[in-house]
């Protein structure tokens, strides 16, 4: 999830502010650093040189004086450790969830039919299996009118909450399978009409309709610690994933209506997705979308289709989504590893903010509406934050309701790690306008659960999780050293790819790969030093 200001209109006064005063370049001397090959994006912007009329860069703003270069070693690296392409492994036995939908777009629902088959990977044998049902969070969403195992007989289930807790008709061994099968209607909220505490990234207005979250499905089990399930918060994201494989089939009766969600089959009129090793499978429907598309080589002989789904007269703002994206991609796949999937969505959402998914993230029309053609724009930081998701989020999973920092501190500073690649006279700007301009404070290791319910309290989890959380990932950085820090964060990626990571495993990884006393850094950012 992106990271935003109070309240909507703060936000709009914010943006007009910062083009009214001009977000020029920076005129500090130009240091050697690695501009990703863009040979395969043919629409890719020229960066924005301007002379820097803004006031110094606050004197506790971080500066480097060298950059990571991924074309050849730089004095930092050996021939030996330069760093080789990362293709990750999916685990097996992967638990498949085959759906058909029906939507009706007109009367907003959604008829599901859902098939889910399990393994159990634990080493325990299981006598219940709970299934997260995000839709139930709003009042009269879902409904369910089916739930039997693969001989069509009733299973019994109790709710809690947003969690239905099934029960199997025998234990089900470590390594057994067990299949079954529910029927239920979504009935969409008019998104207009919720809070603007947050993003709704479930329901519809006047220009779409976007379903995330929008099918039970069983959460990560954990030893011993169990199923990760948590309530609803506030702020940030609650939910937490399991790898998984989806066989989606999407049914509208309107040829005029445009679906983001992949490079579908046509099956008679039913669209047809397979998306596979995902955290989740998310989809946006529209009559108004347009699409510009490329093909990006994020490897070496490993192209993926990069799509920006934008509304009409937002050509060129989608465009500079699209570059964005696909920029991106190149920069993380080769510092982390290679993108796995074959196509990246990006969707102009009307909606607050922006939200990440597996393979797709849905993104303001706030952003949209201020775009300039220059790297130092929000929509351009912010796209990169979301397609960096696509390694701290789904890749490597983590507990984003106890954990956030794990993905949103590492995006935020992936985001600096965007431009150093791709436009390092942007990233004065970025750390002044992105960081420093809120001061931040707090702890990084916040959870979502840590602050008081209700609006008015999103900058004291936004401020120390993401913006504090990059200035710590670039004081590690600096004490590690460029070789050991990006050596580290593969190495991370790498060992928990498709799995779910902790903190615990993170500083792991990192001392693994650094003699540095990491006590005074703990102490400074971590409420809980001793637990990392």
């Amino acid at each position: 999830m992106i990271c935003r200001k109070q309240s909507f209109s703060m936000l709009l006064l914010f943006l007009l502010a910062l083009y009214t005063v001009g977000m020029l370049t920076a005129c500090s001397a130009t240091p050697t650093y690695f501009v990703v090959p863009t040979a395969e994006i043919t629409a890719a912007p020229s960066a924005s040189v301007a002379t820097d009329t803004r006031p110094a860069q606050p004197a506790s703003t971080p500066t480097r004086s060298e950059y990571f270069d991924l074309r050849s070693p730089t004095p930092a690296l050996t021939p030996s450790s330069t760093p080789e392409w990362i293709h990750y492994s999916p685990p097996e036995n992967r638990t498949l969830y085959q759906l058909e939908a029906t939507l009706d777009y007109a009367n907003h629902t959604l008829a599901v039919d859902e098939r889910i088959t399990f393994t159990n990977t634990t080493s325990e044998r299981l006598s219940t299996i709970p299934l997260v049902i995000a839709t139930r969070r709003f009042p009269g969403t879902f409904q369910l009118s089916r739930l039997v195992d693969q001989s069509g007989k009733r299973l019994q289930y109790r709710w809690n909450g947003t969690t239905l807790e099934m029960n199997l008709p025998e234990e089900l061994a470590p390594g057994g399978k067990f299949q079954f099968l529910l029927t239920y209607q979504l009935i969409l909220l008019d998104t207009n009409k919720m809070d603007k505490v947050r993003p709704h990234p479930l329901g519809y207005n006047s220009q779409q309709a976007n379903f995330s979250d929008w099918y039970p499905f069983i959460p990560p089990y954990r030893a011993g610690k169990g199923w990760l399930v948590h309530p609803p918060s506030t702020y940030g994201e609650h939910l937490v994933y399991d790898i998984a494989d989806f066989e989606v089939g999407i049914w509208t009766g309107q040829p005029n209506l445009v679906i983001a969600a992949g490079e579908p089959q046509f099956d008679g009129e039913w669209y047809r997705y397979t998306h596979l090793a995902a955290r989740n499978f998310t989809w946006s429907v529209s009559p108004y979308y347009e699409v510009l598309t490329q093909t990006v080589e994020v490897a070496e002989g490993v192209s993926t289709v990069v799509a920006s789904y934008y509304f009409p007269f937002y050509e060129h703002a989608g465009k500079s989504v699209l570059d964005t994206m696909g920029r991106a991609l190149q920069v993380y796949s080769r510092l982390f590893g290679v993108y796995s999937h074959p196509m990246f969505i990006g969707v102009q959402a009307d909606m607050l903010d922006g939200m990440e998914y597996d393979g797709l993230f849905l993104l303001s029309t706030v952003f949209y509406d201020w775009h300039k053609d220059t790297q130092q724009d929000f929509l351009v930081f912010l796209a990169a934050h979301e397609t960096a998701h696509q390694w701290w989020y789904s890749v490597v999973g983590s507990d984003q309701a106890l954990e956030p920092w794990l993905d949103e501190a590492l995006c935020t500073y992936s985001e600096r790690i965007y431009y150093e690649n791709i436009d390092p006279t942007a990233l004065d700007w970025w750390w002044t306008y992105r960081v420093n301009y809120y001061q931040p404070e707090g702890w990084v290791d916040l959870s979502v659960f840590d602050l008081p319910a209700g609006s008015g309290h999103y900058k004291a989890y936004r401020n120390p999780v993401y913006l504090r959380g990059a200035l710590f990932m670039e004081e590690l950085r600096s004490l590690m050293g460029d070789a050991a820090f990006f050596a580290a964060l593969r190495a991370y990626a790498n060992r928990y790819a498709y799995r779910q990571a902790d903190g615990a495993g993170f500083w792991e990884v990192i001392r693994e790969h650094t003699t540095q006393d990491l006590d005074p850094l703990l102490s400074k950012y971590f409420s809980k030093p001793s637990q990392n």
